[in-house]
């Protein structure tokens, strides 16, 4: 199994930015807490962040035959890009949204999720644990669509 990791812009920022409301922790630990959670779950990680809309587009598209799901937090793009929301729902991947803080707590132009409809789910508002809670999420999703594809498998070696 194979997870993209796909972080929106400003969060290359993080640990830096707002400790009041993303904490203390830099993006490169967080990743590297999400390295640990997949190596013992033997799941292969890929991380890309971007502060361009496209490129995040691009890299959707990128993982179309390649990964089986994506972890995405589009950091302020949530709100506003139906590009990114496209490529989603384009790629047929699983994926799990996912936020440092509680966007529905926020901001009120925060609360809409343009993206969360082409999603499984949405995790927000645990700050970095939210990753932590995403790749439990992501694990069980995988694990589920692969106990269904063996189902399907040995139901059709029966007929």
């Amino acid at each position: 199994m194979k997870i993209m990791v796909i972080q929106g812009p400003n969060l290359n920022m993080l640990g830096l930015r707002e400790q009041n409301i993303y904490g203390p922790m830099k993006l490169e630990d967080i990743h590297e807490q999400m390295e640990g959670f997949a190596k013992q779950a033997n799941i292969e990680i890929e991380f890309f962040q971007s502060n361009l809309e496209g490129e995040i587009v691009d890299k959707i598209q990128e993982c179309l035959g390649v990964c089986d799901g994506i972890i995405l937090n589009a950091a302020a793009y949530t709100h506003t890009s139906i590009a990114i929301a496209d490529a989603i729902r384009a790629v047929q991947i699983p994926t799990v949204e996912v936020h440092i803080s509680n966007i529905h707590a926020r901001e009120e132009y925060r609360h809409k999720s343009l993206i969360a409809p082409h999603c499984a789910g949405q995790i927000t508002g645990f700050g970095p644990f939210s990753y932590h809670l995403a790749m439990v999420a992501m694990s069980q999703i995988l694990t589920e669509i692969q106990a269904m594809k063996q189902a399907e498998n040995q139901a059709g070696e029966q007929n």
